[in-house]
């Protein structure tokens, strides 16, 4: 069973490379010891920056930004994965 964990946060007014850059620089090696089979980092339109990592089992959790980087708190998702071409 393959799983997905979508997290995304939206920065803080002016701090959108600061969130991608900690992104980047902590959660993603921090989510690298876990052992995802996959890691993406992606950012949108609304200062968003969104990971989704795939696992063979259970996700690990990202860590929680520093709270001067968010506008709001960051939302996360669970998934299984049901099909795949």
């Amino acid at each position: 069973m393959t799983s997905a964990l979508m997290w995304e946060a939206r920065a803080a007014a002016g701090r959108a490379a600061d969130l991608e850059r900690w992104a980047r620089d902590t959660a993603l090696p921090a989510l690298r010891t876990a052992g995802p089979e996959r890691a993406e980092l992606l950012t949108a339109d609304g200062d968003r920056v969104l990971l989704i990592t795939w696992w063979a089992g259970a996700p690990a959790a990202v860590p929680d930004p520093p709270g001067d980087l968010l506008a709001r708190p960051v939302h996360r998702w669970s998934f299984t994965s049901r099909h795949v071409e």
